[in-house]
This record gives C-alpha cells, sequence and structure tokens, in this order.
C-alpha cells in the first residue's frame, strides 16, 4: 500500500463513525490535515495523474498524456517542471486563490519541481482574461508589495522553500523585436479573437490596447524559457495556456501539458465565482471563527464543492460522505461542519479548528438569542447611522453597502423579535439598507404586526446576530 491508501483507509473508518461527535472529528481532522506534509512519491504515474486530474476542470490533451509524461520523466531520472505563473495584482487573497497551490502542492509532494514565475513584466500589462475594460498599470512597488502579501498569506498550502522562483522580467526584458515578431508572424490572429472577452469589449465599443492582444503570447514565452512540461492555472486562464502550447511548439519544444483548475463559486451561494468585490469570499486573513461561520452559511449544495477544493480528500472519502447523505445516515450540517473545520485546520491548526466548532456549536445550539453573552449590541445613537453603515462600519458583518443590499435581496437580512414564544422575524427590504437602522427595524416590525420590548430585538444579517438597543 503507498503511504496515501494507508491514510485513506483510516479516514474511511472514521467517517464510517458518528460525525457528530466532536472526538471523531477531531480524529477525522487530525488524518486529512495531515496529509498536507504527506510524501505522494510512491504513487505510480498512472495515480498520480489520477489524483491530480480528480480536481481539475480538465487536462489536455488527456489525463492518460500526464501519466505518460509522469512515467517518461522518471525514466530519465528527473521531475517534471510544473508551471504557475502569479500577476501580484492585488494584496487581498482569499480561500479561492488557493485552489491551484493545492494542486502545486501535490505536484511537489509526489516530486516534482514547481516553478512559480513572478509576472514582473506581464503584470505590468494586466491579464485581460474575463475584464469589461482596460486594467491601470501596476508600479514595481505595487507589485512587490502584492507579491509579499500573497505568499504570506498562502504558505499554510504550499511550501515556498522547496520551489523555483523566477520572475519573467529575467527573459521578457531580453526580448528583441525580431524574436517576438517571428513569434507573432505564425500565429494567426483568429486565435486571440476566439476569447468572448474580447468580442465582447469591441462589439461594445471599449477600450481593449494592443499589449492585452499579445498577453498570451508574452505569458507564453514564460513557458518556452523555462522549459515547462505542465503548467497550471484557472479555468479562466485556457486560452492563455493554450497558446503556451502553441508557441512552445512555434519554437520547437514539446507543447506542455494544460492543468485547468476550477473557479470556486462565492459563500451567497448566487452562483457567481468568490470575489472580494462581490463580498462572497473568505480572507485567508480571517479568524478561525469567522472562517467556521461563513462555511456554516453556505448552501448545502456548496459543501461538496468546498470539501474537493479545500481539503486533501480523495474521491473515494467524498464519494463515501455523500453516500451516507444520501442514505440519510449523515446529517448534511455534520459534513459541512467537517468542511469549516477543514479550512480552519489548514490556516490555523486542528486546536484552532476544534475551537471554533465548540463556539458555534455552543452559540447557534442555544434556543434564544439572549442566552448568548457573546453578541454585539447597537445601541440608540448607532441606530441613526443606516443599515449598510452599521452593517458594514460599526459591526463588520458584511464587508460593503453592496453585500448588505445582497443579503437583504437574498431575504437574509432579517429582523427578529424575542418573546416567551419563540422568535418571530421580519425582512428588511434591500431599500432598507440605506435608512436608520432604528427607522428600518421599527417600520419591519410594525409591517408585520410585532410589538418591541426592551432588549429582545436583533440583527441577523447571514448567520451574524446582534442585538438591537433603543426600537
Amino acid at each position: 500500500m503507498t503511504r496515501l491508501s494507508e491514510s485513506v483507509a483510516r479516514t474511511l473508518e472514521l467517517l464510517a463513525q458518528d460525525l457528530s461527535s466532536d472526538k471523531v472529528v477531531e480524529d477525522l481532522l487530525a488524518e486529512t490535515s495531515a496529509r498536507r506534509q504527506l510524501d505522494m512519491s510512491d504513487l505510480s504515474p498512472e495515480e498520480q495523474a489520477r489524483l491530480i486530474a480528480s480536481r481539475t476542470v480538465g487536462v489536455l490533451p488527456s489525463a492518460d498524456a500526464l501519466a505518460s509524461a509522469i512515467a517518461d520523466a522518471r525514466a530519465e531520472g528527473r521531475p517534471l517542471r510544473v508551471k504557475l505563473g502569479i500577476d501580484p495584482t492585488a494584496a487581498d487573497i482569499h480561500l479561492g486563490h488557493t485552489v491551484p497551490m493545492i494542486i502545486l502542492s501535490r505536484f511537489q509532494r509526489m516530486g516534482h519541481q514547481v516553478v512559480l514565475i513572478i509576472g514582473d513584466i506581464t503584470a505590468k500589462i494586466g491579464d485581460p482574461s474575463g475584464r469589461s475594460d482596460e486594467r491601470p498599470p501596476l508600479t514595481d512597488e505595487d507589485i512587490a508589495r502584492n507579491l509579499s502579501t500573497y505568499r504570506d498569506q498562502v504558505k499554510p498550502y504550499f511550501d515556498f522553500e522547496k520551489a523555483e522562483f523566477r520572475h519573467n522580467s529575467e527573459w521578457l526584458s531580453e526580448v528583441r523585436l525580431p524574436e517576438l515578431i517571428g513569434v507573432l508572424s505564425q500565429i494567426p490572429v483568429s486565435m486571440s479573437l476566439q476569447r468572448e472577452d474580447f468580442r465582447t469589449r469591441l462589439a461594445a465599443g471599449h477600450g481593449l490596447a494592443m499589449s492585452e492582444f499579445i498577453y498570451a503570447v508574452v505569458m507564453a514565452l514564460d513557458s518556452v524559457k523555462i522549459d515547462a512540461d505542465v503548467e497550471l492555472g484557472g479555468v479562466d486562464q485556457l486560452l492563455n495556456m493554450q497558446m503556451g502550447r502553441k508557441v512552445m511548439e512555434i519554437s520547437g519544444q514539446k507543447p506542455q501539458l494544460v492543468v485547468s483548475m476550477p473557479l470556486i463559486e462565492g459563500t451567497d451561494g448566487t452562483g457567481a465565482k468568490m470575489s472580494k468585490s462581490k463580498g462572497n469570499y473568505i480572507a485567508l486573513t480571517a479568524t478561525p471563527d469567522d472562517i467556521y461561520g461563513k462555511i456554516m452559511s453556505i448552501p448545502d449544495r456548496l459543501t461538496v464543492q468546498y470539501l474537493k477544493a479545500w481539503t486533501e480528500w480523495t474521491d473515494d472519502e467524498v464519494d463515501a460522505a455523500v453516500a451516507r447523505i444520501e442514505d440519510k445516515s449523515l446529517h448534511p450540517m455534520d459534513l459541512k461542519k467537517v468542511v469549516a473545520g477543514e479550512a480552519v485546520a489548514a490556516l490555523h491548526g486542528t486546536e484552532a479548528a476544534a475551537a471554533a466548532r465548540h463556539h458555534f456549536t455552543s452559540q447557534f445550539s442555544k434556543r434564544t438569542f439572549a442566552e448568548v453573552d457573546s453578541l454585539p449590541v447597537v445601541d440608540e445613537a448607532q441606530g441613526t447611522e443606516s443599515v449598510g453603515a452599521v452593517l458594514t462600519q460599526v459591526l463588520g458583518f458584511t464587508p460593503s453597502t453592496s453585500a448588505a443590499r445582497r443579503l437583504a435581496k437574498q431575504n437574509a437580512l432579517r429582523v427578529v423579535l424575542e418573546t416567551d414564544a419563540g422568535q418571530q422575524m421580519a425582512n428588511l427590504a434591500e431599500g432598507d439598507v440605506m435608512r436608520p437602522l432604528h427607522d428600518a427595524v421599527k417600520d419591519a416590525l410594525a409591517a408585520a404586526g410585532l410589538t418591541p420590548t426592551p432588549d429582545n430585538v436583533y440583527l441577523k444579517a447571514g448567520r451574524k446576530v446582534a442585538r438591537v438597543d433603543g426600537v
């Protein structure tokens, strides 16, 4: 048996047990978290390719080709060179950004050489993928600052000490015009015009700079210069990575294999990908309780997607958990708690995951909010602020007013009135977000026929709750 199969056998035993038990879940997280450092060099080429392909949108030209490439490299006594390009265009990192790093870690632990290309030249062009307009160029200072932040935040998922770091300015600053023209002359314009984002922008009369038009070609030169065997990136980068295959072929090299990764849906369940601008993200700098709570707030249908994206579980283990849900021997909430624990454990350790689980259970198993002694309070003076301002600036429940509006639109922004008869709720409308909190709360309660009394009115945004005094 391989080291991974031994771990899977232990995990399957735990998955057959009571996953509402804190002790069972702690043992499970200890086993699966240890895999983030597991040496998987004993896997066969076919097993390696299968493990990689199981978490991708696709492998070009095929997963069998990846297995053959691994076998050929092993016969030659060398590792595969696996490339990931990083354009450090932002300092804010969220869980969605970790998906390729997790797969890179697997390549690394299988014994392959990971090459991280820091796009200090291409970042100044700006990747046009999926954009509706041109992006302002970054300065060298922006790039250096964002790169430092990226590396610090993502390091729980990837061993940077074992990776090869290259800046593409090493070669792109030396590319001579005849060389670039020689490559461009062999690439049909139709390859770039296949891009739906380009066609949409042109049809709408928006700007499209020539630098953006040749971005994919410039990015492809990175693969040529480092002689990449495999390039990994989000599925939104697929056309860029395919250009890498084309330019390598033009350069007389064996075209790289392409591994495309899924874009993870955000926590709001609207179908939009995880994004800071949409407020549906989980920051890597978030506290254990915040990470745990946000994952517990996701729709049940996202649980398996998140399980596959951010854990070291294999398909056999995922299938075992799903089968238990289908036969009703496992409650979906218990599996979601495991996923939340996995996310916390990756960033903060298994002890923090256990503490977050305990805090969540103690808070949300209460029969009334009045029994929870750690709820924030909005007082009379703060209640004169708008609902959006209170949620973003006072409570920190949402990252922006637009995120608060989205909660209201999803009927997830509510006023809760507690009485001896239990909890009664009234929804706040999207238009209430810009109104003074106390006015919006009073009107919502009145419309629902509810009469408030002191200390029994609460504001609920998603799963976050605060007491509202002075209504």
